[in-house]
C-alpha cells in the first residue's frame, strides 16, 4: 500500500520555524520528483517547491525562496521541508506529492498524495 505521511505542523508565532517530514512507503522513493504544495481555505492547491529524484535540484516558488528548504534521504525514503521566517500567508494544509516523470511534475497530475499537516502561522 502507498503512504506518504506527513508530519510536524503546528502553530506558530510570525518569524518562527517548523520542519515538515513526509514518510514514503509502498514505491520506490527514489524513483519520483517530490513536491509539496499547500492549500488555504477556499484557495486552490498552492505548489511550493519541488526536489527532484536524486536531490541534486531543487525549484521554489517565489512567495518561499530564501526561506524555505526542501530535502529528501532516499535511504530512508523521507522528505523534509525546513520553514523559516513563517508569514501569515503561510498558513495552509501541507502535503507532500509524488510525481514519476516530468510530464506529471509539470501538469500536477502526481501520482500519490498525502492527507497533510496543518501549518498556522498566528500572533
Amino acid at each position: 500500500e502507498v503512504q506518504l505521511m506527513e508530519s510536524g505542523g503546528g502553530m506558530v508565532q510570525p518569524g518562527g520555524s517548523l520542519r515538515l517530514s513526509c514518510a514514503a512507503s509502498g514505491f520506490t522513493f527514489s524513483d519520483y520528483h517530490m513536491t509539496w504544495l499547500r492549500q488555504s481555505p477556499g484557495k486552490g492547491p498552492e505548489w511550493v517547491v519541488t526536489i527532484y529524484q536524486y536531490g541534486d535540484k531543487t525549484a521554489y516558488a517565489d512567495t518561499v525562496k530564501g526561506r524555505f528548504t526542501i530535502s529528501r534521504g532516499n535511504a530512508k525514503n523521507t522528505l523534509s521541508l525546513q520553514m523559516n521566517n513563517l508569514k501569515p500567508e503561510d498558513t495552509a494544509l501541507y502535503y507532500c506529492a509524488s510525481a514519476s516523470t516530468y510530464a506529471r511534475l509539470l501538469t500536477g497530475d502526481y501520482d500519490y498524495g498525502g492527507q497533510g499537516t496543518q501549518v498556522t502561522v498566528s500572533s
